[in-house]
């Protein structure tokens, strides 16, 4: 089957697209996901230069989520039948045209989505409303500002907030991604290419500062956004999108009285998973009742990989970046 395949580690122009990659078994308790759409995310990113924290051994397929139809089952599967439409989040795997995955890694696909909106589902949403439900704990009233916001996780933060009765305030880039920010419900913007953002915060909020920060970028945004807490705030550490990961003065904490708060969702997802579960049944009523929609504006298909990863790299993606097959 054709698939993208990593054999050593590197940039894009490292991986190769094969057209006789082996057809995955289908264990006992497996689905065989015909996929549709695949979701890229930053771990690709890492995980095909080997800088992330967990790696498949070589060669590998990239490949973090995917959405697409069931096509076969194991003997042991009770929650699918052949022809149900899911997505799926294995960690690796899904820039192929098939994937078996066990059952309980596989989810109903949310009613109304098309397949490339699905695709960029479970990281990006799954992650966000994690980090802001149960991990800041995120109440009505309260100011959010979320960094690199126009990105797959920022677009789904912004989202989220606002069900959740947050005032958003959206920092990216460039004017373009900012406006499709706004149309997305965020109510302050900052264009952090051209303005200060400790002072921009410190503007928009008349000086209290930030409830919660959701941090996907790090890198030298990190140190101002702390800067720009209020008392009792939670910075997010989702993940550190621009490079390098930042060294934080400890006194800013003692000094802000906020807490640095680690968001990891896979570790989440195996240290409880039926909290996992009720995350996801929440999220599928607010897509079905249409009150959040994933953004793609970012779609290539699986021959043009490379291009698909450099808009990642670049920071040029607005959404999700989607590759179909």
């Amino acid at each position: 089957m054709k698939a993208v395949v990593c054999r050593e580690h590197g940039l894009p122009d490292k991986l190769e697209l094969v057209q006789d990659w082996p057809e995955p078994e289908v264990g006992e308790h497996d689905v065989l996901i015909d996929v549709r759409a695949a979701g890229l995310n930053f771990p690709d990113v890492l995980m095909i230069q080997g800088k992330y924290q967990m790696q498949p051994e070589m060669p590998f397929v990239p490949g973090g989520e995917c959405a697409g139809v069931v096509t076969a089952v194991g003997a042991g599967v009770s929650r699918f039948n052949v022809g149900d439409k899911v997505i799926s989040a294995g960690g690796s795997g899904a820039f192929c045209q098939k994937i078996a995955v066990h059952e309980l890694g596989a989810f109903p696909m949310p009613a109304g989505l098309s397949f490339e909106q699905a695709a960029g589902v479970s990281i990006t949403y799954f992650t966000s409303y994690y980090a802001l439900k149960q991990r800041a704990a995120l109440q009505p009233g309260e100011t959010l500002l979320v960094l690199g916001a126009a990105g797959g996780v920022g677009t789904s933060a912004i989202e989220l907030g606002k069900q959740m009765g947050a005032k958003v305030i959206a920092a990216a880039s460039t004017d373009e991604k900012l406006e499709l920010c706004k149309k997305l419900g965020a109510d302050e913007v900052i264009n952090y290419s051209r303005e200060n953002l400790k002072d921009a915060i410190k503007n928009l909020t008349g000086g209290r500062g930030v409830d919660v920060v959701y941090d996907p970028v790090g890198g030298d945004y990190a140190e101002p956004a702390i800067r720009g807490m209020a008392w009792n705030g939670r910075y997010l550490v989702i993940g550190f999108a621009s490079g390098p990961i930042p060294k934080i003065a400890l006194n800013l904490t003692l000094l802000k009285g906020c807490s640095l708060v680690g968001v990891f969702w896979g570790r989440f997802v195996g240290e409880e998973p039926e909290e996992n579960l009720r995350n996801i049944e929440a999220l599928w009523e607010l897509f079905a009742s249409g009150k959040i929609s994933p953004v793609v504006t970012d779609s290539f298909p699986l021959e043009q990989y490379e291009e698909a990863f450099n808009c990642m790299i670049e920071r040029r993606a607005r959404g999700k970046v989607i590759l179909t097959m």
